[in-house]
């Protein structure tokens, strides 16, 4: 299969984000006409058209479109989780104090507040069968290169386990590369597949100076060759993918957490991710000899991401039964999943960030959910 670096949808999306801050700084020093001409001509496709990625061309045909359209217009109002219905609906897990998951409870043993304002419950349901969207996200650069054949296993088994005939995921791997191994599908043996396609690649493609497509360079940090661009992987799998689908979305993450040379930060990734609605799980696995007597430090932007998304971190090392517990629980959060909603008291689609905080009012539980919502305007406003 080629490899591709970086084509046009990787790309208009990373560039009209550098443009953003280029444009802000610039309007200080009176070169806006300049840049506001620049921004024109890498102006990004309308919203009507489809920003799905294109940076590879090989995967199958995706198998989700018509045969289940019917069936999901039917679910959307009680399975989205954004703002553009009345609505804003938040799936999340409820653990006792040694983190084994709490079934059976329902709306009275909780409350919800949005920005400290406490809101009125109008839907709540235990959703253990509503139709799952996956991401899978695989770390191919140079320090996985004893523990990828793992990943790959233990990473299809999961698939084969979890996705039931209305789910549907989809694979990517990252490196110096981002590639779309495998774009929405429900067939587990494609998605197996693609994981076995995942190679390691260390090549050193610079961070100023590579293919990313006619517009030419996109700014970025000058420390050094891209490694693995975990961010921008992460963006990508959020914006391009994630976007666009309803409903019940997580995304897992195989990886030592170590970024080195992506074009965004880790806020943006977890912007992405929270305007996605997707849930991030992060497999630290991490081959300690890897990185000789410095270690790595890859964990604490990981703890970020996962807790801001309702996630979390679970350490593997690279040990394959702790892969393989590490899935399990992931699997069974999944599917022991409460979902709650509720009318915003302030219902400005203004879009900034609201912090929700969802409370149980006895017992000594603790509360796995994402930390609020951004409140974008309805497409059709």
């Amino acid at each position: 299969m080629a490899k591709v670096h970086c084509k046009r949808s990787l790309c208009t999306s990373l560039f009209a984000h550098a443009l953003v801050i280029l444009i802000t700084l610039a309007a200080m020093t009176g070169l806006v006409t300049a840049l506001s001409l620049a921004v024109s001509a890498q102006e990004a496709p309308p919203p009507s058209s489809s920003t799905g990625p294109t940076y590879n061309t090989n995967s199958p045909p995706s198998s989700n479109s018509n045969d289940q359209s019917q069936d999901q217009s039917q679910d959307q109002s009680a399975a989205t989780v954004k703002v553009n219905v009345e609505v804003v609906q938040l799936f999340f897990n409820v653990k006792d104090k040694h983190g084994a998951l709490i079934p059976h409870l329902n709306k009275e043993n909780f409350d919800i507040f949005e920005d400290g304002k406490q809101q009125t419950i109008k839907y709540f349901k235990a959703e253990s069968d509503l139709p799952l969207t996956l991401g899978i996200l695989i770390d191919s650069s140079g320090s996985q290169t004893r523990v990828l054949d793992m990943e790959k296993e233990v990473g299809g088994s999961f698939l084969e386990s979890i996705l039931r005939p209305k789910d549907e995921a989809f694979v990517i791997s990252f490196d110096v590369d981002i590639t779309l191994l495998q774009d929405f599908t429900t067939s587990v043996s494609r998605l197996r597949h693609a994981l076995n396609e995942a190679r390691i690649n260390t090549g050193g493609v610079s961070c100023s100076g590579g293919p990313i497509g006619p517009q030419g360079p996109i700014p970025c940090s000058s420390t050094g060759p891209r490694g693995t661009a975990l961010y921008d992987a992460v963006y990508l799998a959020s914006h391009d993918e994630f976007s666009h689908e309803v409903g019940r979305k997580a995304m897992i993450l195989l990886t030592d957490g170590e970024d080195e040379g992506s074009r965004l930060k880790i806020r943006d990734a977890v912007e992405a991710a929270q305007k996605a609605d997707a849930i991030c799980y992060v497999l630290l696995i991490a081959d300690r000899g890897f990185y000789g007597f410095g270690g790595y430090h890859g964990d604490s932007e990981m703890k970020k991401l996962t807790q801001e998304t309702g996630g979390r971190v679970i350490e593997v090392g690279n040990k394959i039964d702790k892969l393989r517990q590490a899935f399990d629980q992931i699997a069974q959060e999944l599917r022991s999943q409460y979902n709650i909603g509720y009318t915003p008291t302030n219902a400005a689609r203004d879009g900034s960030f609201r912090k929700v905080e969802i409370k149980p009012k006895d017992g000594d539980y603790k509360v796995q959910a994402r930390s609020g919502y951004y409140a974008v305007a309805r497409q059709e406003d």
